[in-house]
């Protein structure tokens, strides 16, 4: 198990944990939650061995297997299927070892490496391969592409892939939801509920979360304290704590008030001056308990907009795709004020593609794309982020926008995506992800829009901003379509969905329960049926795999014969120099021991003959071994 006995972790001169003891034991899941710059991270790099704590001891079994998704991806030529495979270090040890073994002929060694790699499942290993690629949204025509080939978000997944490929003894993963959609998300927690090992996670998806652990350790106040349960669980058990903490501190402030009182009144008085300094030392023992508060940096309104044309936007038979070809076709779809809209589908069932057709991003190849009057449409998405100007700052970007405001009320209007201070006049370039979506919503809000567009905008957002756009969003009286995989979002959000598959949009009667199932129902629906050649043919590798599996025991029965018979050899030879030794001993012969004498020379017959019988066998198992296929 993993145990923390009153660790102190730091990063630099900043104290991030203190006095943390609590134990994580072997198949417990948990989730890592904390305000940003807590210390989840560096708490990560403490588990992977990067980071040293300042004291306190972490005890971490020597012999687990720990695995992680790396931060980067280098363009490397390799095939997306064997840079997944090289997940599993042992695997790619004994295939190497395999080929070396069959250049040297080395039979018995060869036998144990093909036990060991079907005791690790080595044989089913690219067929584990794929079917993780599949969960995460890649097709079959994907596992030879090169690793080089794949844009920064898909060789993320790739990475992912890659993790879940080890055969870990503990997973962490941080932020593994981001750069998914939907269908990859649910696929992914349905894995991580059967994965067998130790998980950390660190996810700023509530859903998610809930659905996957069952424990929360929550990082505050340089404080690491365990909750049991999910995401809803920790929330309820935490505000528990810190009404009961409240309360104390409300009755300590009374006291102390008392205290003081007293002291004030009394200490001059010589009658009451023993009195008063028993209270001063008992105000100077006592422990101050803290005021229980739980601040969120994020509070933001979406601005009164001007008059909303009613239908916002109406697509007619509208056909949309690339280069010539339609990806979607038929679309029937009229948007009005206050109106909440989902889209689900599959990964490049064309989700994205409608959200830049209702934007303009995209024109129709037939049929009509109508805009209201005074239509004013805000759009979110990923790749709006890299618009941001690097070298200004949130508040050059708000001039820029709206040069005619004052200064303050721009300043104010970035404090509630917490840019406050130096950070509202500091270049956005080094920004980390989830500050450039801040950003960038920040500058889609003050706009005014009567319709949003939505495209994953909670991609890098912690909890608290996921929360605050939420409740944003429930009070804006605009049109909405959502593309999001945080169903904590979606349900908030939406009144109703679109299912975007098989080149359609079209309503979707019912929730995200129900898309989860019709999800499974695709998955099954795609999986072939067998047919009587694979019938066969998964017969046929059957019965190769018993073979081989008989051959390999064969194998391991002969080399141990032949070391048995080698160890006897061994031994007779020994002895039979010995006895030749004495018997050629003239001595022997003149003591008249004649009983002695025949005992010698039949235990030296008895020793030739099985010296003879053992080596002969010797020479006809290692021919045997020889004749055995590898």
């Amino acid at each position: 198990m993993i145990q923390f006995r009153n660790l102190t972790l730091a990063r630099g001169a900043k104290p991030l944990i203190e006095g943390a003891s609590l134990q994580i034991h072997p198949g417990q899941k948990v989730a890592l939650t904390g305000a940003n710059g807590a210390g989840k991270s560096s708490l990560f790099a403490l588990l992977r061995g990067e980071l040293h704590q300042e004291a306190g001891d972490l005890d971490i079994p020597p012999v687990w297997v720990v695995a992680h998704v790396a931060q980067e991806t280098p363009a490397l030529p390799d095939q997306a299927l064997d840079f997944v495979l090289d997940g599993d270090a042992e695997l790619r040890s004994i295939e190497r070892a395999i080929k070396e073994a069959e250049a040297s002929h080395d039979g018995a060694h060869l036998g144990e490496l093909h036990a060991r790699l079907g005791d690790i499942g080595g044989y089913a290993a690219p067929a584990r391969a794929a079917e993780l690629l599949h969960g995460l949204g890649f097709s079959d025509s994907d596992f030879t592409r090169p690793v080089s080939d794949f844009s920064g978000g898909w060789r993320v997944r790739l990475n992912l892939a890659r993790a879940l490929m080890c055969r870990s003894d503990l997973l962490l993963l941080d932020e593994p939801t981001n750069h998914l959609d939907l269908d990859a998300v649910i696929w992914l927690e349905s894995w991580l509920k059967e994965y067998r090992g130790t998980l950390v996670l660190i996810s700023h998806d509530r859903d998610f979360i809930d659905a996957v652990v069952d424990q929360v350790a929550h990082i505050e106040n340089q404080k690491l304290t365990l909750y049991k349960g999910g995401y809803s669980d920790f929330e309820r058990q935490r505000s528990e704590r810190l009404a009961q903490q409240q309360s104390l501190y409300e009755r300590q402030q009374r006291e102390m008030a008392h205290l003081h009182s007293y002291i004030d009144r009394f200490r001059a008085k010589a009658t009451k001056a023993r009195q008063a300094q028993s209270r001063i030392k008992a105000l100077e023992r006592m422990e101050l308990i803290s005021a229980a508060h739980v601040d969120s940096p994020f509070s933001f309104h979406f601005r009164d907009m001007a008059a909303a044309p009613d239908p916002l936007l109406v697509l007619d038979e509208a056909q949309v795709g690339y280069a010539g070809q339609a990806l979607l076709r038929d679309i029937a779809l009229t948007l009005r004020p206050g109106e909440r809209l989902g889209l689900l589908g599959r990964n490049g069932a064309g989700k994205s593609t409608l959200i830049k057709l209702l934007a303009g991003e995209l024109p129709v190849m037939s049929g009509k794309r109508v805009e209201g009057k005074d239509l004013n449409i805000g759009y979110f998405a990923q790749h709006q982020l890299e618009q941001l100007r690097p070298e200004e700052s949130p508040l050059q970007h708000m001039m820029r926008l709206d040069p005619k405001t004052r200064e303050q009320e721009l300043r104010d209007h970035l404090g509630g995506f917490d840019f406050r201070g130096d950070m509202a006049t500091t270049p956005c370039g080094p920004f980390s992800g989830g500050e450039k979506s801040r950003l960038a919503l920040a500058l889609l809000i003050w706009q005014r829009p009567n319709l949003l567009l939505l495209d994953e905008p909670t991609n890098h957002l912690d909890l608290e901003m996921r929360h605050a756009l939420t409740m944003a969003l429930q009070e804006y009286d605009g049109g909405v379509v959502l593309v999001s995989h945080d169903r904590a979002l979606l349900r908030a959000t939406c009144d109703r969905f679109l299912l975007v598959a098989d080149g359609k949009a079209a309503p979707f009667d019912g929730d995200l329960d129900d898309y989860k199932q019709w999800l499974a129902e695709q998955r099954t629906a795609e999986k072939p049926a067998p047919s009587a050649d694979k019938a066969a043919l998964k017969a046929e590798r059957a019965q190769a795999q018993a073979d081989r599996q008989a051959r390999l025991a064969q194998r391991r029965t002969l080399t141990k014969e032949a070391e048995q018979l080698e160890k006897k050899l061994a031994a007779w030879q020994t002895e039979k120099t010995e006895l030749d030794e004495r018997l050629g001993d003239p001595e022997l012969y003149t003591q008249g021991e004649s009983t002695q004498l025949q005992t010698l020379l039949k235990r030296q017959a008895e020793l030739s003959g099985w010296i003879d019988e053992a080596e002969m066998r010797w020479l006809e198992v290692h021919e045997a071994l020889e004749a055995i296929p590898a």
